[in-house]
């Protein structure tokens, strides 16, 4: 508690940051002083190759000039997903058309779908597939929200967002208007989840701020350079913050908005990203939010269709500039982690579950508490992120050592002042976790400190060579985006896990699946939607170590049903259908 007071009960950074050295100097210097360098601690180096151009991908994000509007900057995400149901993923990359009062036309360029042709490569098959939209791009999620076996498509934009319905035969068709999910204000990284536990996906859409553009002309037309009116329409703080939108499925290819009656539209919140999670490990999804410039926010499911706002006393209302979330097993005492990146000075945050520490049991009642600690200090991952800005993230065994690693893409909000229509590029980070606690910056280890340095933006994780270990695109404001290759991380076993379900919904999203390897017992959820503006691949990938045997793998599908299969060998990918076990592997 002493801890939790210190964090969010003292404003003053600098104040706050002695404080904590002091808490974790000690045990910290002991840990290094004990430790082996990190090459020591890796027989074969993992390493990642821009490998963008040999792929076939050409996606260069926005084009044209940067004309210092607010919108311009944020975006964008990706999304991994296998559409075509064909076995590897294929990839959606989301584009603006440009400056933002640029006229848009058929020659505007828009997002981008490339299909996966199984040898490395990738087709641009947008125009065939339909779903090139040319909004002002922000972010992506693909989810079954119709449950007929295939992944459809959610986009947001600054303006009107899209829903487009998977036809199954290569195409998409755009059903917005219909399916009544065309919000109009500025959407940002939309989340899939089952909140209800009714078998079919909701959606949540955060909302960022009220960017009116009218009250911004007198400034353009009095300082067209880097000065004060340059900054003030740079600022979030120069616009009032929109609320978020919960669309509840109606199983009939609509949707209703549910956000008023079930007050979860994180109000004041200016949001960037949300993600559904299973928290209190209760069997429902609980919903957290990133917000920009004020706390976020964390909804605990009550079970029964509805949620109570719980930021407060769960101790995770984070009150940084927050962008990208993602949720994992890091320490792997069986309940879900928290990971979110920050702005620069703010430092990223990495919140330890207590569920465990508080003797809490899966299974247990709807209702039981959430305590989230923030421990990035005491694992290295503080000090190590203020002079970034963080963006897309996740949680990932990029080694196959069996245990969670972080990745972040960062890039500045501020522009060179000699260079007003450029953004400050920063390099990425890769952290490598050891198992005990502590990470440590492998991104020169891995080669992420060779890439060109760009700003990073939204990222998505997937094994789309399907060769074992994670790979990661990363889309970076107005540049190229780049597709990393891991290298080596499947000269450890691993274990790839997709989900059907037959009573829930179709690709088992809020399901938690459970693996026991030797000494090895880890945790994943399928999530859609996380990073930042981006969601990632629906397969659950496990690292193994040396382990070359897998006890068994146990799924709790969402509301509680738990099933559990063995006899697995490693080094595959199986599937599992809810209610009917190991899916045969096609020929």
């Amino acid at each position: 508690m002493l801890y939790a007071w210190f964090r969010y009960g003292w404003a003053d950074a600098t104040r706050r940051r002695i404080i904590i050295y002091v808490s974790f100097i000690l045990p910290l210097c002991a840990s290094l002083l004990s430790a082996k360098p990190i090459a020591a601690q890796i027989s074969n180096v993992v390493t990642f190759k821009d490998v963008t151009a040999a792929a076939g991908i050409q996606f260069s994000h926005s084009h044209g000039p940067r004309s210092s509007l607010l919108p311009e900057d944020i975006g964008s995400g990706a999304a991994f997903a296998d559409y075509d149901n064909d076995d590897d993923l294929d990839l959606y990359v989301v584009n603006n058309p440009g400056p933002l009062n640029a006229k848009v036309t058929q020659a505007s360029p828009g997002n981008v779908l490339y299909r996966n042709n199984g040898d490395g490569t990738f087709a641009d098959v947008t125009a065939m597939a339909g779903v090139g939209d040319r909004g002002f791009g922000m972010g992506c999620v693909f989810g079954d929200y119709d449950n007929d076996g295939d992944l459809d498509l959610y986009v947001t934009n600054f303006g009107p967002n899209v829903l487009y319905r998977n036809n199954a035969d290569g195409t998409f068709t755009d059903v917005t208007a219909k399916a009544g999910v065309g919000d109009a204000r500025w959407g940002t990284g939309a989340a899939f989840g089952d909140y209800d536990n009714d078998g079919d996906l909701d959606l949540y859409v955060p909302n960022y701020l009220e960017h009116d553009l009218s009250r911004l002309v007198e400034e353009q037309k009095t300082s067209m350079q880097y000065g004060q009116a340059v900054l003030s329409r740079l600022n979030p703080h120069s616009f009032e913050a929109q609320d978020n939108v919960l669309y509840r499925n109606n199983g009939n290819g609509t949707f209703t908005d549910v956000t008023a009656a079930l007050h979860v539209e994180s109000a004041g919140g200016r949001s960037l990203q949300a993600i559904f999670t299973d928290l209190d490990l209760d069997g429902d999804l609980d919903l957290y939010v990133a917000n920009d410039l004020s706390p976020n926010f964390l909804y605990r499911n009550n079970g029964d269709g509805t949620f109570t706002d719980v930021s407060s006393e769960s101790w995770a209302a984070d009150f940084r500039g927050s962008m990208g979330l993602a949720t994992g097993d890091y320490d792997g005492d069986g309940d879900l982690d928290l990971f979110m990146s920050h702005w620069i000075d703010q430092e990223n945050a990495l919140y330890s579950n207590l569920l465990k520490e508080e003797g809490a049991i899966e299974g247990a009642s709807a209702g039981r508490p959430i305590h989230l600690v923030d421990e990035s200090y005491g694992a290295s991952l503080g000090e190590e992120s203020l002079n970034y800005v963080g963006w897309g993230t996740d949680f990932f065994d990029y080694d196959n050592d069996g245990d969670l690693d972080i990745f972040v893409a960062n890039g500045h909000t501020f522009q060179y002042l000699d260079q007003p229509e450029q953004l400050i590029a920063q390099n990425d980070q890769l952290f490598r976790y050891d198992g005990e606690g502590i990470f440590t910056d492998a991104t020169t280890l891995a080669g992420v400190d060779k890439l060109p340095v760009r700003v990073g933006r939204g990222v998505t994780f997937g094994d789309y060579d399907n060769d074992g270990d994670v790979d990661l695109f990363i889309v970076n404001n107005h540049d190229r985006a780049v597709l990393l290759r891991n290298e080596g991380g499947n000269r450890n076993n691993w274990l790839h896990v997709k989900l059907i379900g037959t009573k829930g919904n179709r690709d088992g999203v809020g399901a938690k699946i459970r693996l026991k390897a030797g000494d090895l017992i880890q945790l994943r959820e399928i999530a859609a939607g996380s990073s930042f503006l981006s969601s990632n691949s629906l397969v659950a990938e496990f690292g193994l170590g040396r382990q070359t045997a897998v006890d068994w793998v146990e799924v709790t599908w969402l509301g509680g049903k738990t099933e559990r299969f063995s006899d697995i060998q490693s080094n595959r990918r199986i599937v599992l259908m809810e209610g009917k076990g190991i899916e045969p592997k096609k020929e």
